[in-house]
């Protein structure tokens, strides 16, 4: 899936973000909307990551999510 698929189809997958993500809530997800730079800044706000590490798990968590694949989860419950 790519990021113009995702803010199409963000009330679908939103659950999704939210288990892979806890951290974020219900309103970051709403101004998230599928947002590829947004979901990027919450996740630098949230989780303390630099932007590029962000980034980078942004666009894994896209790519996998129109597989139906479990991504790889990373140390975000700190």
């Amino acid at each position: 899936m790519n990021w113009d698929q995702m803010e199409g189809k963000w009330k679908q997958v939103k659950g999704s973000v939210k288990q892979k993500w806890g951290k974020l809530t219900d309103d970051d997800l709403d101004v998230i909307a599928g947002q590829r730079d947004k979901l990027v800044g919450k996740l630098q706000e949230r989780y303390g990551l630099a932007k590029e590490e962000a980034q980078k798990r942004a666009d894994e968590w896209c790519k996998g999510a129109g597989q139906g694949s479990q991504e790889p989860h990373y140390s975000e419950k700190r």
